[in-house]
């Protein structure tokens, strides 16, 4: 189980540094052709916010899958052990559970909704379900490392 979730590590991350790098891409091409020609680029502004979303959620799933993401445990670790044992359980519970039902569940209603009503994007033309379809995704990593995740 350790080498797939090396495996699925490597491939969020080049996912995610992928998707930085045409960001940034994106961003320089904005501003070269908004101060140097006459002629302002029309699409970068919707791809660089359709490129935060994604960046940022599948970014979440990322972090809190090596649990590196903001706790505040001032509290939690003032309590006994078996206290302590007690709220890990619970909140793995509740994270697995928006993540199925908010994520994976909702995040697939929005991504059959916008297939079914062909919403697209104004100036990308791309369809809005791809852009929604980072919820569920980023629902089901979350799964699977909460999943896969170390017991201490």
């Amino acid at each position: 189980m350790k080498k797939i979730r090396t495996s699925v590590d490597k491939i969020v991350e080049r996912l995610l540094i992928a998707i930085l790098g045409i960001m940034v891409l994106n961003v320089l091409w904005q501003v070269f052709t908004r101060f140097f020609t006459d002629t302002p680029s029309s699409f970068t502004d919707e791809l660089a916010r359709y490129l935060m979303i994604w960046l940022g959620i599948l970014g979440a799933a990322y972090v809190a899958g090596k649990n590196e993401h903001v706790a505040i445990d001032f509290f939690a670790k003032k309590f006994s052990e078996k206290r302590q044992l007690f709220l890990t359980r619970f909140i793995s519970i509740a994270v697995l559970s928006f993540a199925f039902f908010g994520m994976v569940v909702g995040g697939s209603r929005l991504v059959y909704i916008t297939t079914k009503l062909e919403q697209f994007s104004p100036s990308l033309k791309i369809p809005l379900a791809v852009v929604y379809g980072v919820i569920p995704l980023s629902g089901i990593l979350i799964i699977f490392y909460k999943i896969t995740q170390n017991k201490k």
